[in-house]
């Protein structure tokens, strides 16, 4: 049995994708009526999220899918081990979550993070360049390296706020409060404030795009995460967010009020911006990854490669939540198939499942190429 948790902006069409596929699926939301408006239409049980009433139902073998806010995830995840259920999120691994591996090994479940679209798909796309890179001529533990990765939901129709909520409004507002680590020129930059270290990118699309950049949390883990090891010698090496040009003075107002806004605050601001700038029926959102790798031996490039992905929302509804929660669905299977092992984990390194994920992306985005350019 999977146990959906939560049906808001970022769930749905891998949700349906499982219960069309055939998955014992019970769908869980605090409010039952949006879960209905949502997947009703399905043959789907639907009950009403409480986590007394998930633990009634939750059995051994069973899969928790929280697609609820993060502070929840940690909570349903020791609810897993519990029961000798496993557990999947898109989400961060937070402190609380990595903290909980030794007990999920010894229980024999999978605790599966960051398999969404930004973490997720971005991890996925770094695996590839990390391991194509590592089995090429041009590799030397001399080179000198750079690893980009700029992901962005971005409105395909600009508006004047450079911006428009396709997935949850407070948590894009929280995102913009959180301190970030990267590595520029050989040294750790540290940024309380995004908006101090905004960049430029030229995106390597077609036609090629410029987009506001800025370093999102810590990129530092990541090199571990990533494989790199650890005499290789990194100039660069962060991952953020990627914003359309314009979007940091569009933006500038919010970002005096969220310095110092209280969680209530930010609440009231949230639900204001997204009254403002939501998405209307039918209208496309637009979601754009670049995931780059360099190598340089004497200042010159020997090796440069990037996955660049562009989606826009069509007819089988908005791009953010198909790649958000697709990569989710297929992470339910591969743990269902015992394809992951027991322990905490983010979006596979596996080269077969790196493989299947990126072949089903190909399916989700109008365009995704892997562009040479040394």
């Amino acid at each position: 049995m999977i146990h959906w948790c939560g049906t808001g902006l970022s769930s749905v069409p891998g949700l349906r994708r499982l219960i069309e596929a055939g998955h014992e699926v019970t769908v869980w939301n605090r409010t039952v009526e949006k879960a209905r408006d949502a997947v009703g239409d399905l043959d789907v049980a639907i009950e009403a999220f409480t986590p007394e009433a998930l633990a009634e139902k939750v059995q051994a073998g069973d899969v928790i899918v929280s697609m609820l806010p993060a502070d929840w995830h940690v909570q349903l995840a020791e609810l897993a081990i519990d029961k000798g259920a496993h557990f999947v999120s898109s989400s961060y691994i937070a402190p609380g979550m990595r903290a909980l591996d030794a007990k999920a090994k010894a229980a024999g479940v999978a605790l599966v993070n960051e398999i969404g679209l930004d973490p997720g798909i971005d991890h996925l796309m770094a695996h590839d360049l990390v391991r194509a890179y590592k089995a090429s001529p041009a590799f030397d533990k001399d080179n000198v390296l750079s690893f980009l990765s700029y992901c962005g939901g971005v409105p395909k129709e600009a508006n004047a706020f450079r911006y428009k909520f396709s997935w949850a409004p407070v948590g894009v507002l929280k995102a913009l409060k959180s301190p970030s680590k990267s590595i520029r020129q050989f040294s750790e930059l540290d940024v309380s404030r995004p908006w101090d270290a905004l960049g430029r990118f030229d995106a390597p699309l077609d036609p090629p795009e410029t987009f506001e950049v800025y370093p999102n949390r810590d990129s530092l883990p990541f090199m571990e995460q990533y494989h790199f090891e650890k005499d290789w010698k990194v100039k660069d090496f962060v991952r953020g967010t990627l914003r359309l040009n314009g979007w940091s003075e569009a933006w500038k107002d919010v970002f005096a009020t969220v310095e110092t806004a209280s969680d209530d605050e930010l609440n009231a601001l949230a639900a204001e911006l997204l009254e403002k700038n939501r998405y209307e029926p039918g209208e496309p959102d637009r979601v754009v990854l670049c995931v780059s790798l360099k190598a340089e031996e004497d200042g010159e490039t020997v090796w440069h490669k990037t996955w660049v992905m562009d989606a826009w929302g069509d007819e089988r509804g908005n791009a953010m939540g198909r790649l958000v929660s697709v990569p989710v669905s297929m992470a339910i299977e591969a743990v269902l198939n015992r394809e992951i092992a027991p322990g905490v984990h983010a979006a596979p390194s596996d080269e077969k499942l790196v493989g299947r994920f990126m072949d089903q992306v190909q399916v989700l985005a109008q365009r995704l190429m892997l562009v040479d350019q040394a």
